[in-house]
């Protein structure tokens, strides 16, 4: 496996040395010990571990767990605190800064290691989430849709689609159905959102519930419009009736 960069945080230095040689043996590397809050700070925006053991009752005037609020300022590291003191009102300080684990001493090499691992995913995954997050947040504030492109979410992939190959769009619920032919795309959104992320030239809102590519529809009879390939009938809304016949080349 690769390995992972640990700050090590303990006040007293057989302890400290002790994990030292146990996250060795494990096959992890330490890029520093620090045994006062102020020196790890520093460490922490030098070395930019990949995760941080913390001591909770760090000696001198920041503890364990101002130590941690101050890391995560600057950095964004999962910490996991070491302490012998396992007190409610310990406890309750330490939730405060989301900590990803919470080993009580003294403990063996298999809660070090299986806390570490689980941290490390768990940091991993939210990452993830949150690279996926903003690149969708990029999308909409960069108006891909008007470029003729939008991404959409399908079983955990994000997937690319010309807005050229959309039919139309329907709201069910707190759901949004993406139709393009033969596939359809159900994503958790607001029709309001999708009317921003589409083309405003190639698409209409005709119902509350529909949104329609206008080089898509093949005859209006109404109250209904006939969508390309003839199977489905979406109907005309009678707010929306007006806006959609200004739109099409009305003879």
């Amino acid at each position: 496996m690769s390995k992972y960069n640990i700050l090590v945080v303990e006040d007293e230095s057989i302890v400290s040395k002790d994990i030292q040689q146990s996250l060795k043996k494990l096959g992890y590397n330490i890029v520093g010990a620090a045994a006062t809050g102020e020196k790890a700070v520093l460490l922490a925006n030098e070395t930019k571990p990949d995760l941080v053991l913390m001591d909770i009752m760090l000696k001198g005037d920041m503890s364990g767990i101002d130590t941690a609020e101050k890391i995560k300022e600057t950095l964004n590291v999962p910490v996991i605190y070491l302490t012998a003191y396992a007190d409610e009102n310990t406890l309750s300080k330490a939730k405060v800064t989301e900590p990803y684990g919470y080993i009580i001493k003294p403990f063996k090499e298999i809660d070090l290691h299986t806390s570490i691992e689980m941290a490390l995913y768990k940091h991993s995954k939210e990452a993830e989430i949150i690279k996926e997050r903003d690149f969708l947040y990029s999308l909409v504030e960069n108006k891909e849709g008007d470029d003729g492109v939008i991404f959409v979410k399908s079983n955990s992939r994000l997937v690319k689609v010309k807005t050229s190959s959309i039919l139309y769009v329907e709201a069910l619920k707190d759901y949004v159905v993406i139709n393009i032919g033969e596939a359809k795309y159900t994503i958790h959104s607001t029709m309001k959102d999708i009317e921003k992320k589409l083309p405003k030239n190639d698409f209409q809102r005709v119902h509350r519930s529909y949104i329609v590519r206008l080089d898509k529809i093949i005859a209006i009879e109404q109250p209904n419009i006939v969508i390309e390939g003839g199977k489905k009938l979406i109907p005309i809304g009678g707010s929306y009736k007006d806006d959609l016949f200004n739109k099409i080349n009305l003879i």
